[in-house]
């Protein structure tokens, strides 16, 4: 059972409802230490640029640069008397359209649960059901281990969703990137073909099929290195080179949709390309191949390359 991180209230006009914090994501992310070639442990001293001295921690202390090389030292006390004021609230400042919030404002996802045993879950299931039927998502502050977080409150699915927010003057604008396209003048037989395209490779959204894979190759890279296994480095493959585009929608179209042989949608059951399975493998990514090694358990896949998963996947099937 999750613990909660953050206990509180929600508070708007005069309703107050007590709830808790709960995080709704976890990093799966493999942490590597770094060793000398000898196998030792590498660890790091804090050093004084000037003198190359080690520094103890008491010592240091905090530093604005305000000019190549001129600082501003700012005590913890200080600090603390600008920090935002501690509160065990979720002030709701505004109500909002959910459709109006950029996706690029949202940062980190936590869940809202009722607190138990005050009598939570009525108001809960009020505000909750409310935003529903309005498709209306709250716009809130609260403080969390001193620091202030711009929030929206949504539903998601049950329960009530936190997602911390970027503050506007966080958030890069597109005049930051080179080489911005604009208007580009494309002609409607090419837009018509790449919508054709696009809904031949529609379909419904389901999360977990989309594997890290990248993680579970490097699970099986460390597994194998630690079984005394010879590990074979590849050469990164090269970047495709673009094609003629409207050739390039047209191959792509008659693979998505099935001519020529059996794949995505047709229904047609035939075989492409050698396959015994009736797939497509050379229509599939890399990452797509890897996740169809990993079902069909295809050893050695973690140091294939495209050509050879591909290979692997037909003589397993």
């Amino acid at each position: 059972m999750a613990r909660a991180i953050w206990s509180g209230a929600i508070s708007f006009g005069l309703v107050t409802i007590p709830v808790k914090l709960y995080s709704a994501t976890s990093s799966h992310k493999l942490d590597f230490h770094q060793l000398t070639k000898d196998g030792e442990r590498v660890r790091y001293q804090r050093v004084a640029e000037g003198s190359g001295k080690e520094v103890e921690y008491e010592d240091i202390v905090k530093g604005y640069e305000i000019d190549e090389g001129q600082y501003v030292v700012v005590t913890p006390e200080e600090l603390a008397a600008v920090e935002p004021t501690k509160s065990r609230t979720i002030d709701i400042e505004d109500f909002v359209d959910l459709d109006e919030i950029d996706p690029i404002a949202w940062d980190k996802t936590y869940y809202l649960a009722p607190a138990s045993d005050v009598g939570a879950e009525r108001p809960y299931s009020l505000l909750l059901q409310a935003m529903r039927e309005t498709n209306k998502v709250a716009i809130a502050r609260f403080v969390m281990r001193s620091k202030q977080y711009l929030a929206t409150i949504r539903p998601v699915g049950d329960l009530l969703g936190l997602e911390t927010m970027y503050f506007a003057d966080e958030i890069r604008g597109a005049d930051d990137v080179e080489n911005v396209p604009g208007k580009v003048k494309v002609a409607d037989r090419e837009v018509a073909m790449a919508r054709q395209l696009i809904e031949s490779l529609t379909s419904e959204w389901k999360h977990e099929q989309y594997a890290d894979t990248y993680q579970e190759r490097v699970r099986e890279l460390v597994k194998s290195k630690a079984e005394g296994k010879d590990i074979v480095v590849r050469e990164d493959e090269e970047t495709p080179q673009m094609a003629d585009l409207m050739e390039a929608l047209r191959a792509s179209v008659e693979a998505s949709t099935g001519k020529g042989g059996g794949a995505k949608g047709s229904g047609g059951g035939g075989t492409s390309k050698g396959s015994k399975s009736g797939t497509d493998y050379e229509d599939l990514t890399k990452d797509e191949l890897y996740s169809k090694a990993t079902e069909a358990d295809v050893a050695g896949r973690s140091s294939m390359s495209k050509k050879e998963l591909i290979a692997a996947l037909e003589e397993a099937s």
